[in-house]
């Protein structure tokens, strides 16, 4: 499998600031442009998702596996958008940015599993496929949570909308389908 390109802390140092800036001015009714000349590591093609906490407490959650982007030009747009367009939350406000953490996750490209027992929990994030429905769940969920595997299976299968218990039809016909990533993750 792939894993999740890694960075140095100068260039995760860089990402957050690219992050808080990117929320800071989407707050505001404006646009950041991407600042500055980005090192060759920050070109790297791969999807991320940015998080937000609030006294300790999710605050919006949104990323992409898209990896056709430069990682610093994905991580500025899915801040803005975890700021103001995750739909479990009101948009942040601009009195608020400055009392959020960030983390930010960047992705390897997902694998189809093809038996459950490749799951490790702590290692790796999930998808949850069934027909149009999907749930995305990041491996630090399961690990913040205590989760085991099967916890984290029925956790994943409810965020795509499915019965907790749906992950039980994975290899049926018509059954679910499971995609595993990894995530190189680093924070305020």
């Amino acid at each position: 499998m792939s894993r999740a390109p890694a960075f140095p802390l100068s260039e995760q140092k860089q990402l957050l600031a690219i992050a808080r800036r990117s929320i800071t001015a989407a707050c505001a009714g404006d646009e950041a442009p991407l600042e500055g000349e980005l090192s060759d590591a920050l070109q790297v093609r791969a999807g991320a998702f940015v998080t937000l906490y609030q006294a300790g407490s999710l605050r919006g959650c949104v990323g992409t596996f898209d990896a056709s982007k430069p990682v610093a030009e994905v991580v500025h747009q899915m801040a803005a958008t975890a700021a103001l367009r995750d739909h479990r939350f009101h948009p942040v406000e601009s009195d608020e940015v400055k009392g959020l953490r960030l983390s930010i996750s960047v992705l390897s490209p997902p694998r189809p599993v093809r038996a459950l027992d490749e799951i490790e929990v702590g290692l790796h994030g999930l998808i949850v496929t069934k027909g149009y429905r999907r749930g995305v769940l990041l491996m630090k969920v399961a690990v913040e949570n205590g989760w085991d595997r099967d916890e984290f299976l029925s956790a994943t299968c409810v965020k795509a909308g499915l019965d907790a218990r749906a992950w039980r039809e994975f290899g049926e016909p018509g059954g679910i389908t499971i995609d595993l990533f990894e995530t190189f993750d680093f924070a305020e």
